[in-house]
């Protein structure tokens, strides 16, 4: 609602915040002075748009427009945009978990005064990954702010952040976007066709990112189809084995490719700014030491990206038995017609084949088997040894 109690209607730096009217709406309120206060915390499934909405609130703050904060056409809505305005610092990680040294430059920057905007915004996509440490860091500067910063976190949920910090910020929780808002977009956005657009925000699950790249790229459809055959092909022991070799196999290289041509320009980059000449293995001291820790940080974030595309992978693959379920169930295809709408329109004809070949509680077994997959590979757990295990339950 806006402040008259009219519907918010979306402008500006707030037209892509899909579903999530209200979250735009108290942002924006904000922003005018009402109710401001200086940590938020922004919460939301995978996908729901937390960091569109926290980098939508840090150019409202910067709107240069006072009576309609986050216009999106001003010299502040722009740079912050563009990620160039000299007092919004952003902060996201490609790698397992953000550390002391990353938390304590942004807290060094908290304390400055502004250069240019109305306030210092420091903004930390993923807070869900601070290490213990690094979020008592953070807490200081949380409990003790100066008087023109505004911090904005983004995790999961609530629980994923400390106690201590979570309990001295304004929360605001996103939730998952309406399938026909997001094809919408895709549409408006992207010029994307209506049926594929439909198609590809039911299979995203209102994951805006994921159905962009299912609408407009073959080759994540193509892996997507993978990962669901993979429902019909267990049928041993054998197979089961094979599967998982496969997944994890296509997982790994799917990292491997995304992070290799960023990998060799990262090394490039870093050897010319050594002092590294063609030809020459000679450089400024330290030079060894620095180009080791670049290759530790492209590790890490390879683990990172096979975890991504690995539980990317399994969320596919729990909804396509949570469409066995609701046809066995008789909510999708069942006398009474459609209760629910299929997540995997595209891949109906094998659903049905799978439902009929079990019984409701079968499908909810394997529906845990995925989940507790899940779990296990963000416990740590070997890739392998999770999917291996999960794939034996699904035959």
């Amino acid at each position: 609602m806006s402040g008259d109690g009219a519907p918010f209607q979306p402008y500006g730096v707030w037209a892509d915040l899909v579903g999530q009217d209200h979250v735009s709406a108290d942002l924006s309120q904000a922003a005018l002075g009402n109710g401001m206060t200086h940590a938020w915390l922004l919460t939301g499934p995978p996908g729901s748009g937390r960091s569109t909405a926290a980098r939508a609130f840090a150019a409202a703050l910067q709107c240069t427009t006072e009576s309609e904060p986050g216009c999106g056409h001003c010299l502040g809505c722009r740079t912050v945009l563009e990620g160039t305005h000299p007092d919004v610092l952003q902060l996201a990680t490609d790698q397992l978990s953000i550390g002391v040294a990353d938390t304590r430059g942004l807290v060094r920057r908290s304390s400055m005064t502004p250069a240019s905007g109305r306030w210092q915004v420091l903004l930390i996509e993923d807070a869900d990954r601070l290490t213990e440490a690094a979020g008592n860091v953070l807490l200081k500067a949380v409990e003790e702010p100066s008087p023109r910063t505004v911090w904005i976190l983004c995790a999961p949920g609530r629980d994923d952040m400390l106690p201590t910090i979570r309990s001295r910020c304004r929360h605001l929780l996103l939730r998952t976007p309406p399938s026909a808002a997001v094809a919408e977009i895709l549409v408006r956005r992207d010029g994307v066709e209506p049926i594929r657009a439909r198609e590809a925000a039911r299979a995203a699950q209102g994951h805006i990112g994921r159905a962009k790249r299912l609408a407009t790229d073959d080759e994540a459809r193509a892996k997507r189809s993978e990962v669901l055959a993979l429902a019909s092909s267990l049928t041993d022991m054998g197979s089961a084995l094979s599967a998982a070799q496969k997944l994890v196999d296509a997982t790994i290289a799917e990292a491997k490719h995304e992070a290799e041509e960023r990998n060799v320009t990262e090394t490039a980059e870093m050897r010319l700014a050594l002092g590294f000449q063609e030809g020459s293995r000679k450089a400024i001291p330290g030079a060894a030491g620095a180009l080791k820790d670049l290759e530790s940080r492209q590790k890490k974030r390879a683990t990172r990206m096979q975890r991504d595309a690995l539980d990317l992978a399994l969320v596919d693959l729990a909804a396509f038995y949570r469409d066995v379920l609701a046809v066995q169930l008789g909510a999708i295809g069942g006398a009474g017609g459609d209760v629910t709408e299929p997540i995997h329109d595209d891949q109906y004809a094998a659903v049905r084949k799978v439902a009929a070949s079990g019984t409701p509680e079968a499908t909810l077994r394997r529906i845990e088997a995925v989940l507790a997959c899940r779990k296990a590979v963000e416990r740590n757990v070997a890739p392998l040894l999770a999917v291996e295990a999960m794939a034996v339950s699904l035959r």
